[in-house]
């Protein structure tokens, strides 16, 4: 069955109209008709089966068979502060893959050593968007714009924090120090990784050092093993 993102629609309605995009996606892509049932998610955790009613190419009626709320649900927020990559494209390939294993939020932090300054938030959304729909998920992860990493530390913490980093120091392993079924915040530094100086702000701010594993990782691969860590240690 065919799925849609819907992020304006509300539970209690009967019937919906798709967009225009949407709308001829339907009918001129995927060839639908009059009577062919479709998904909706909403990307706040609700999923939608609906029958269509009018095939039109530019405001395709449907109308509403069921909808379940908190679809999926999982039993933790998981929020990572990477820096964005040079190559764009290894940042985008972290943000899909994440999507499909569980992500909430994503922000992008500017550290000393980051070679990126900036990214397109609109075009990795339409990535993270097509993710959430190849792989049915009802929540659409936050993604926010890239800020300082001064700035990010200095909004404070909530839940458990961590920072995984490849300088000196004691560091424990993620499924040693994770309290599960919380909020998690995991920061992931750049290409040269954090500077001594950013690894102590981040620790003063309540941030535990990490460890994820022995070999040495791209931001991406860091970012997504994390990523995965904390989905598999929270599984019931």
């Amino acid at each position: 069955m065919h799925l849609f993102y819907t992020p304006d629609i509300e539970p209690s309605v009967k019937q919906y109209f798709l967009n225009e995009e949407e709308s001829k996606h339907c009918v001129r892509v995927l060839r639908l008709s009059v009577g062919d049932e479709v998904q909706l998610i909403d990307g706040r955790g609700g999923f939608y089966i609906a029958g269509i009613k009018d095939a039109h190419p530019k405001r395709t009626i449907l109308d509403i068979v069921s909808v379940t709320e908190n679809y999926q649900q999982r039993n933790h927020y998981l929020h990572i502060a990477v820096a964005p990559t040079k190559n764009i494209e290894r940042l985008e390939w972290f943000l899909e893959k994440a999507t499909e294993i569980g992500i909430d939020e994503v922000s992008l932090i500017i550290c000393q050593r980051s070679e990126r300054k900036d990214a397109r938030v609109d075009r990795l959304n339409r990535i993270i968007t097509s993710a959430v729909k190849q792989s049915i998920k009802a929540y659409h992860p936050v993604l926010n714009e890239a800020v300082p990493f001064s700035k990010f530390i200095a909004a404070g913490l909530t839940g458990q924090g961590f920072i995984a980093h490849c300088g000196p120091g004691d560091k424990e392993a993620l499924k040693s120090v994770l309290t599960t079924g919380g909020r998690s915040t995991i920061l992931i530094g750049p290409e040269g990784d954090f500077t001594d100086s950013e690894v102590v702000a981040a620790l003063n701010s309540g941030y535990k050092p990490i460890t994820l594993g022995d070999s040495r990782l791209r931001t991406e691969t860091a970012a997504l093993e994390a990523c995965f860590e904390v989905n598999f240690l929270n599984r019931v």
